[in-house]
């Protein structure tokens, strides 16, 4: 009897030390993602971050505890979100949407903590990296750079003959700065007027959008444009009934209903985050030597009961863009992606 209890308290040890083992070899990491206000794109990308860390966790034997919060366009409590992350010890942060890569820059250019920002549309120009190639300092990311003269070579192969363009954005957003500069110059080179409306929320965007119908303008472009994206559901309906397709750069506003979004599969983007997030934090990668990750935009998402309300039939819509696209795509309104899986 004896034997038999040693030979159970041994087991019962190497039990106990196998499961300080084990409890060791998880090592916890610990992040904080901040959302810059709650819209499809963004939710999409933030929902594929998650994913992507959870599948890391399993393969690399690690814990990736993620604190999580979302300062919907307000200033100050993007503040206050990064102070808590701060104050919270977080090993890295990211960023979504550029201003809030912008801020999380300001509270960490004297110290080491590195910052992967996401859905950042032009990280020279917002002054977030030296370089796309080599970012200098402690961000990198990815970015959903528009090629803003693939959407008009869209709206002009719908209408040719369009002679008056809306550029709807909120002025305050760096995303929307380089694609409407770029779309201002493409419009004078063709010899097409155009006007400019803004709004800085949703009432002032849905103004605009009734000053879109009353001037009487033949279509309208906005780029990766948070304010827009998150006011799309309260304007969408007032262009389809005035007959003005919506050409946007991202799918989640032909989600939200818009006529068209051009640009980057946001899920993948997600996911491609979660990967340099996992890349600095697992295998010590250096945010100031690794690359801002770009993406082919190359896919026109039309919404088909857009279509239909303008008088189009979406196979014959398809069939005419698909010499300026890698892929046309349909997609149906609803308010989340996750309405129509």
């Amino acid at each position: 009897m004896k034997k038999i209890m040693a030979v159970l308290l041994a087991a019962m040890l190497l039990m106990s030390v196998g499961a300080v083992s084990l409890a060791e070899e998880a090592k916890t990491f610990k992040i904080g993602i901040c959302n810059f206000v709650d819209d499809a794109s963004l939710n999409q990308i933030i929902a594929n971050i998650r994913d992507r860390l959870g599948e890391i966790e399993q393969e690399r034997g690690v814990k990736i505890e993620i604190m999580e919060d979302n300062c919907n366009l307000d200033g100050s409590v993007l503040e206050q979100i990064i102070a808590n992350f701060i104050a919270s010890d977080v090993q890295l942060m990211v960023a979504v949407a550029t201003p809030v890569a912008i801020a999380m820059q300001a509270k960490t250019e004297d110290s080491a903590l590195p910052v992967v920002f996401a859905a950042v549309s032009d990280p020279v120009g917002a002054g977030l990296v030296e370089s796309m190639e080599a970012p200098g300092a402690n961000l990198t990311g990815t970015s959903d750079y528009l090629d803003t003269n693939a959407v008009f070579n869209l709206l002009f192969a719908l209408n040719p003959d369009a002679s008056k363009v809306a550029l709807l954005y909120n002025p305050s957003e760096d995303a929307s700065t380089a694609p409407i500069e770029a779309a201002k110059a493409i419009l004078a080179d063709k010899g097409v007027s155009y006007k400019e409306y803004s709004g800085a929320n949703v009432s002032e965007v849905v103004l605009a959008a009734d000053a879109i119908v009353a001037d009487g303008m033949d279509a309208v472009f906005t780029p990766t444009d948070n304010t827009i994206m998150a006011s799309e559901l309260s304007i969408y309906e007032t262009f389809a009934e005035a007959g003005i397709p919506h050409y946007t750069g991202a799918d989640s506003f032909a989600l939200n209903g818009a006529f068209l979004g051009y640009g980057v599969d946001y899920a993948n983007l997600g996911r491609e985050t979660g990967d340099m997030v996992a890349a600095i934090l697992l295998d010590g990668a250096d945010p100031a030597a690794t690359p801002v990750k770009t993406f082919d935009n190359g896919t026109a998402t039309v919404n088909t009961e857009i279509c239909a309300a303008l008088g189009l039939e979406y196979d014959a819509v398809a069939e005419l863009f698909a010499p300026y696209c890698i892929k046309v795509q349909p997609i149906a309104t609803a308010e989340s992606f996750e309405d129509v899986k």
